[in-house]
């Protein structure tokens, strides 16, 4: 689902088209090891550093070419666990490498032994109290 926006910091007021997230990100660095093959077939397994993660996937900086689309397999090595995905998102290059976006092949909010706060949950104004 796409919802408009307005930018009301301009003073043109242009729309801003964002996408609706399935699940909320958060900004962390986990140690990964990502195994595929890159644009020239050849296979790799590396170790990489997540820049955001959530449940369905996560952005990294990588030194490998890849294609759109492209099949890996990532393995949080603290839990063991494995998740196939693909490559949803090419960023530009730059000096730590180029950011890529990997999205799991089903759904696993667990992988990164985290809990993500789920998008319905609204803190409502005054429903804390003080002691």
């Amino acid at each position: 689902m796409w919802r408009c926006m307005a930018d009301h910091q301009s003073v043109m007021s242009p729309l801003v088209y964002e996408r609706e997230r399935r699940s909320s990100r958060m900004f962390m660095r986990i140690r990964v090891m990502l195994a595929g093959k890159n644009q020239q077939g050849r296979r790799f397994r590396h170790a990489y550093e997540t820049i955001v993660v959530n449940a369905h996937g996560a952005l990294l900086y990588l030194d490998q070419e890849l294609e759109m689309g492209s099949l890996l397999v990532v393995t949080n090595p603290l839990t063991q666990d494995e998740e196939e995905c693909r490559v949803v998102y090419l960023g530009e290059d730059s000096e730590k490498g180029r950011r890529v976006g990997i999205e799991f092949l089903t759904p696993s909010p667990h992988f990164w032994g985290i809990e993500f706060m789920q998008p319905d949950w609204a803190v409502q104004p005054g429903s804390f109290q003080k002691n």
